[in-house]
Formats: structure tokens, sequence, C-alpha cells
């Protein structure tokens, strides 16, 4: 779906674990730059190819891909995409998700736990040799390198003008990124819509939840005009005083 020019939200949907769940990145572009927002789960890579084909470009056109966090949805094809495209292609996070990004520290939310929590909650019907091959994505999960931190506050001269923005609390790194031009955010997990209504950071996902909801007041000092969040997709209502109200103010 394109919002505005030179920005179009992608739709990604598969079957996992018996239902289906679509999670969206999203594509930005200026005359001499492609830039997606978060990639998709391990294994994902053909489902993300087609998406961004029905924008009109191919993955091949990507330049810079922006991580909001470290979430296996939303890194877990990130090396293959880096793998598949000719050019090379800049990798940003922030300095917090880096290590986790590049595989020096496990992922926050995958403890040995929730690995097993996340193993024995698949159907019966899964074969054992399945079970033991997403034990093993868990465990090992893809690691890629990060080419550039970015801060909270910077202005990233791509496509108009992308603000980074602290979001952090559903993992302590969390971004979060304000495309200026169309004056939308990119929220990545730190807002969901839910049956067409925009809400918080979901408390059951989140390494800090009163840090996620605190750090949302970051989000009023811009004048947004669309959401896109990573769950849950476009949200089009009065965005600042939903926001506001997400917070409590």
């Amino acid at each position: 779906m394109q919002l505005d020019k030179g920005i179009q939200l992608l739709q990604v949907s598969s079957t996992i674990m018996g239902r289906t769940e679509s999670i969206h990145p999203t594509l930005m572009w200026d005359e001499d730059n492609m830039i997606l927002v978060d990639t998709t789960y391990p294994g994902q890579l053909p489902l993300l190819q087609e998406a961004i084909l029905s924008t009109g470009f191919t993955i091949h056109n990507l330049t810079s891909i922006f991580i909001t966090h470290q979430d296996l949805d939303h890194i877990g094809s990130l090396a293959d995409v880096i793998q598949t495209c000719p050019s090379p292609v800049q990798v940003f996070s922030s300095s917090i998700e880096k290590p986790y990004i590049q595989g020096e520290k496990q992922l926050i939310k995958l403890t040995p736990e929730a690995i097993t929590q996340a193993v024995n909650s698949m159907p019966e019907s899964v074969p054992v040799e399945w079970r033991h091959a997403f034990r093993r994505t868990l465990e090992n999960p893809p690691k890629t390198t990060v080419n550039s931190t970015i801060v909270p506050g910077e202005e990233l001269p791509f496509c108009g003008g992308i603000v980074v923005v602290d979001t952090a609390g559903h993992t302590p790194g969390h971004l979060s990124f304000y495309h200026k031009t169309s004056q939308t955010l990119i929220a990545g997990d730190a807002l969901n819509v839910v049956s067409g209504e925009l809400q918080g950071p979901d408390p059951q996902y989140c390494h800090d939840y009163n840090m996620a909801k605190e750090s949302l007041k970051n989000l009023l000092t811009y004048d947004i005009k669309k959401v896109i969040c990573f769950h849950g997709g476009l949200y089009e209502g009065n965005c600042n005083r939903r926001i506001s109200e997400i917070c409590g103010l």
C-alpha cells in the first residue's frame, strides 16, 4: 500500500504454527536510495521479495536497511537479504541493539526457557525433525554485520529526511523512524494496530513495559499523520491525540 510519494507499507503473510500472521516492513525511496525498515522471520525471503516486487521495485534495488530492534521477526531474513543483493547494502541500528543483531549476544527474549516453551507450543502434528530445526534456529538465529549505528534525534539524509526516535522498552534499544515528507511514523513494535485502533506496546512482549510506555512521549514531538505498525499495519486516525491517550496524558 503506497501511503505517499516515496513510502510504501509492505505486507508479508504466512501460516505459522497453524495460524495466519501478517507483518509489515516498510519501503522508502528517493532518486538515489531505497531503504527497507525491518525484514521478516527466517526463511521468508521469497515472501519479502514478492512484497517488494508488488511495489514495482526488486530487492536488488535496496541500498540500506534500518532495523528497529533485535526480535527474530524483524531480523530473521536480514542475512538472506544482504546475500541476495548484488551491491553492498548498509545496515543501520542503535548501538544497543547492534551486538544482538551481529550475534555477539543472545537475543534477550530467546532464553533457554523461552526456547523450550516455543518448541513445546508447536502442534503435535509437527514432525520431530521440524521441531529440532526450529530449536536450532532459535538457539542460533541468523546474524548480520551492522555497518552504522544511529542515535535518537539524528536526522538521516535520505528520502527527504528520516528522524530517528527513541522508543526503548520493547527492547532496550528499540528505535522508531519519522518520515518527514509524508509525516509518517514507522513505529516497529512500539505501537500496534488492533481491530483498526492504535494501541500501545503489548506488555507480554516488552523487555521493560514501563520504559516502553514512557518512551512513547518522545513521539509527541512530531506531527504524525500516519503510523505504520509492524503488527497491525496502518493507522490513519488522529495520531498525536491517540498517542497522548495511550501515554495517559
